[in-house]
């Protein structure tokens, strides 16, 4: 996971410029949205070869943007990113056993049809 003094420098960031203010969950989530469609514009109009195309530092900035909301996002509802990936893998894993799943694309209700 991200390491904690990673973690706290995110968050005291922007204490330090007083943003909690602007901090509301929904506008929160409503930048993250905004990050991950900057990280998207940077495929757009192009075929697999990103790395290539001498995109590969967008696309760390852009997935760094949308980290930072994240743990933006969990430190204004005191949530345990560790805890709640952790949960949600255990969900996943229930929905997606390795036996109906390996090497399959279907949603997990397909899957369980499939069977």
């Amino acid at each position: 996971m991200i390491d904690k003094k990673i973690y706290e420098k995110v968050i005291t960031f922007s204490k330090d410029r007083d943003w909690e203010q602007y901090h509301t969950g929904k506008d929160l989530a409503v930048s993250l949205v905004l990050e991950a469609s900057e990280l998207l514009e940077v495929y757009q109009w192009s075929g697999s070869d990103q790395w290539e195309n001498n995109k590969k530092d967008k696309i760390k900035e852009e997935l760094a943007d949308i980290l930072m909301y994240v743990i933006l996002i969990a430190d204004a509802y005191k949530l345990d990113l560790n805890e709640i990936l952790k949960n949600k893998l255990d969900v996943n894993d229930k929905k997606y056993p390795l036996e109906i799943s390996k090497g399959r694309k279907e949603k997990y209700d397909e899957l369980k049809k499939k069977r």
